[in-house]
């Protein structure tokens, strides 16, 4: 005996099914504000690629290790101009791929990126007392009243410490080098013993420029020399386009295939369409607040794990129709479909993961944005496909609105 329809759990369901799209609404609105949104990588925002070589000098080889520490080095300056997800990875033996997306300040970056910052405090006998390697901490202050200069002021290690106050015991009265990058920046006359380890390095530089030596000091100096072998600057303008593009298709996509669901599967195709739009939203949120970068293959990604949740769903359906078929009640075959569907979708999607995990571990670079987007992508669409469309299903059963096999295209 079919179930009368039940006008309040009807409105449940509406109400449910309201909630999904005003979510969707704002997370699509949120995910992509230029602002506060998802973070573009270098392909989408535009900023700067630099590709540099590394350099013999002197005693200082190229070697594995030599490149790992410049590559640090390096990523510890970019971290402290505030870029966001920048991507610093080797490129073979010898050369370091930089990506620096939705830059400000190009030629800041360039400057900070490829200077040696070589510090050394070297005595009027020629000798050196201490360099950068002796060095705790760096930090820019304000000019104080008697100059109108800023000023980077410094602090040794113990071993730097003692060599400084050693130093300055028996150099009083005579001045001591500053050395940056072989420039003497700086001849302080030594007054008294400074025994704390402390000193300050000044100059006429502002204090933007002060901030700048204080950062390099910090990071410290590379190991190796670096030579910049090509570089461009990415207009942000370009990869706006074709995010516009990507998202113009990702909707078209979306568009036809909850078209083929409603009409293939009717009253279940509407649901899937609404747990699709779920999906969406949980994946805009995701991206949104996780630690990611969206690039272009990410988009890829996004697009092809649309795919799979709908893939879920058809595997779902299908189940359903089958028990339907063998002479099953609508509600019977809804419950034993979705059990009998679970085992496929887990396997499929768990060895989908498995191949995103390596893509995530071996690669790098754009290619870890698409294995990070289709993981993402991938879990939403579980979690959307067994229990969401789950739950609308039976709310759509409880409400009288199923009551033959045709709500999923069965016939009779």
């Amino acid at each position: 005996m079919n179930s009368p329809v039940k006008p309040g759990r009807v409105l449940v369901l509406l109400v449910l099914c309201l909630l999904v799209f005003i979510s969707g609404y704002y997370a699509f609105q949120t995910a992509f504000d230029r602002e506060e949104g998802i973070k573009r990588g270098l392909d989408i925002a535009g900023g700067l690629y630099v590709l540099m070589e590394t350099v013999e000098t002197g005693d200082r080889d190229v070697d594995e290790d030599a490149v790992e520490r410049a590559i640090e080095i390096i990523r510890n300056r970019v971290d402290e101009l505030g870029v966001a997800e920048p991507i610093i990875a080797a490129q073979g033996d010898d050369r370091i791929r930089i990506e620096l997306p939705d830059l400000e300040d190009v030629e800041q970056a360039r400057d900070i990126i490829g200077r040696t910052a070589l510090l050394q405090f070297i005595g009027p006998d020629g000798e050196v007392i201490v360099t950068g390697a002796n060095l705790d901490n760096a930090r820019a202050e304000r000019a104080p009243e008697f100059s109108p200069y800023p000023y980077v002021s410094i602090e040794f290690d113990d071993v730097g410490a003692r060599l400084f106050a050693e130093a300055t015991a028996e150099f009083i009265g005579q001045p001591i080098s500053i050395v940056l990058d072989d420039e003497v920046i700086s001849e302080p006359i030594v007054q008294n013993v400074i025994p704390d380890g402390s000193g300050t390095i000044t100059g006429t530089f502002d204090f933007e420029e002060a901030a700048e030596l204080a950062l390099l000091l910090r990071s410290g100096a590379l190991p190796v020399e670096l030579r910049e072998l090509e570089s461009r600057l990415i207009g942000p303008t370009l990869g706006q386009r074709t995010e516009e593009i990507a998202v113009y298709a990702a909707g078209i996509g979306l568009g036809l295939v909850l078209l083929f669901m409603i009409i293939i599967y009717r009253v279940a195709g509407v649901i899937a369409g609404v747990a699709l739009v779920f999906y969406m939203s949980l994946v805009l949120w995701a991206l949104t607040y996780l630690p990611t970068t969206l690039t272009l293959p990410g988009i890829a990604g996004l697009i092809l794990s649309i795919g799979m949740a709908v893939d879920a769903n058809v595997i779902i359906f299908e189940r359903i129709k089958d028990e339907l078929r063998s002479g099953r009640t609508p509600r019977s075959a809804m419950e034993g479909g979705f059990r009998r569907a679970f085992r496929a979708i887990l396997d499929a999607n768990v060895t989908t993961l498995i191949v995103t995990i390596v893509l995530f571990t071996l690669a790098d670079g754009p290619v870890r944005g698409f294995a990070v987007t289709l993981f993402i992508g991938i879990i939403c669409s579980m979690f959307t496909a067994i229990v969401l469309t789950r739950i609308l299903m039976r709310l759509t059963f409880r409400a009288g609105l199923i009551r033959s096999g045709a709500y999923v295209g069965v016939r009779g």
